[in-house]
C-alpha cells in the first residue's frame, strides 16, 4: 500500500519533533522519558601495559658483490646506509608491551629476528607471534590475550656501498642512504621516510607516503630508479646542474608539479595535471615515480 501525502507528511513532523526532543534533553542534561535508562556501573579502566625496549647488535663479515636481505617487522622503522667496511652490521631495538614482568620476559623471547649468512649472502630475518606457523610451534600453551601484544622493531643496517640490497618492510619509517647496488623495497611506508641515493638499479614499491627521493650526484650511476607509491606525496629533489630523465604520474586524485628550472618536457611529449616526461641538461639515466593518490612534486634541492 502506498502512504498517502498527508501520511508521509505527519511522520516527518512527528520525527522532527522527536529529534527536537532529544536536542533540548541533551542541552539541558535530560533524556525524554522514553530514552531514560538506567545507568550502568562504571566499568574498571584496563590496566596499563608495561614496555621493555632492548638493544641487539650483529657484524657478519660480506665480501665483494655480496647481498643483504631483511624481512622487518610488521611494525617498526628500517634504516638502511652505506659504509666502506666490507661489513654488515645490524642494530635492533625491540619494544615489547605486556601486562606483567613476566609476560614481558615471556614474550621479548618469542618476538625478535636471526641472522643467517653463507659465503656471499647476510639475512636478517623477523621472527614473531604475526606468523601463524611460528606461534603454533614456539608459543604452544600461551594464553591468547598474549599473541595481541603490541611489539615492534626498529631496525639499523650498515652495509657496503656496492651490496645488493633486498627490504621487505612493514609499516614505519623507511630510510636508505648510499646504496648503489641492486635495490628492492618492498615497504608499508610511513612518515619522513627518505632514498638519499647516487645510483644503482632501484625498483621501490612503498603502500604509502610522503617519500622523499633526494638525488646526491648530478646524474645517476647505474640503470635507473623506478618508484611507486600506492598513497600519499612524493618529493623530488634534484641538483640544480642535473643530468637526466625523469617521468612522472599520478594514476587517479592528485598532480604532478614540477619546478626545476632545468627540467623540461621532452620531445613530442605534453606533459598535463597528472603526467610528465622530462629531462635535464643532456639526458640520462629515467628516474620513474608513480602514485596512486597524491601529489610528486620535482623542485631543485636547496629551494623550498
Amino acid at each position: 500500500m502506498t502512504s498517502t501525502p498527508s501520511k508521509i507528511h505527519t511522520s516527518f513532523l512527528l520525527l522532527a519533533l522527536f529529534v527536537f526532543q532529544l536536542h533540548a534533553a541533551a542541552q539541558s542534561g535530560r533524556q525524554p522519558k522514553e530514552e531514560r535508562r538506567p545507568e550502568k556501573p562504571a566499568q574498571a579502566q584496563a590496566p596499563s601495559l608495561l614496555k621493555r625496549t632492548t638493544t641487539r647488535r650483529e657484524l657478519k663479515r660480506l665480501g665483494y658483490g655480496g647481498s643483504v636481505t631483511l624481512y622487518g617487522a610488521p611494525d617498526g622503522s628500517v634504516t638502511v646506509e652505506a659504509w666502506n667496511r666490507s661489513e654488515v652490521e645490524v642494530t635492533a631495538e625491540i619494544e615489547q608491551s605486556a601486562d606483567t614482568e613476566e609476560n614481558l620476559t615471556r614474550l621479548a623471547s618469542l618476538n625478535t629476528f636471526a641472522v643467517d649468512e653463507d659465503v656471499n649472502h647476510v639475512r636478517v630475518m623477523t621472527v614473531g607471534l604475526y606468523d601463524r606457523k611460528y606461534a603454533k610451534r614456539a608459543a604452544r600453551g600461551l594464553p591468547k590475550q598474549l599473541l595481541s601484544m603490541p611489539w615492534r622493531i626498529d631496525y639499523r643496517l650498515k652495509v657496503p656501498a656496492a651490496c645488493d640490497v633486498e627490504i621487505n618492510a612493514g609499516r614505519g619509517r623507511l630510510v636508505v642512504t648510499g646504496v648503489e647496488g641492486a635495490l628492492r623495497i618492498n615497504a608499508g611506508g610511513g612518515p619522513d621516510s627518505l632514498l638519499a641515493l647516487a645510483g644503482g638499479d632501484v625498483e621501490a614499491t612503498v603502500a604509502s607516503g610522503p617519500v622523499t627521493v633526494r638525488q646526491a650526484g648530478r646524474s645517476w650511476r647505474g640503470r635507473g630508479l623506478r618508484l611507486r607509491v600506492a598513497a600519499g606525496d612524493v618529493e623530488v629533489e634534484l641538483p640544480a646542474a642535473f643530468n637526466g630523465d625523469v617521468d612522472a604520474e599520478v594514476l587517479r586524485a592528485g598532480r604532478v608539479e614540477n619546478t626545476h628550472p632545468a627540467l623540461a618536457p621532452r620531445e613530442r611529449t605534453t606533459p598535463d595535471e597528472r603526467t610528465l616526461q622530462a629531462r635535464a641538461g643532456q639526458g640520462g639515466a629515467t628516474l620513474s615515480f608513480t602514485v596512486g593518490d597524491g601529489t610528486i612534486r620535482i623542485r631543485q634541492a636547496g629551494r623550498q
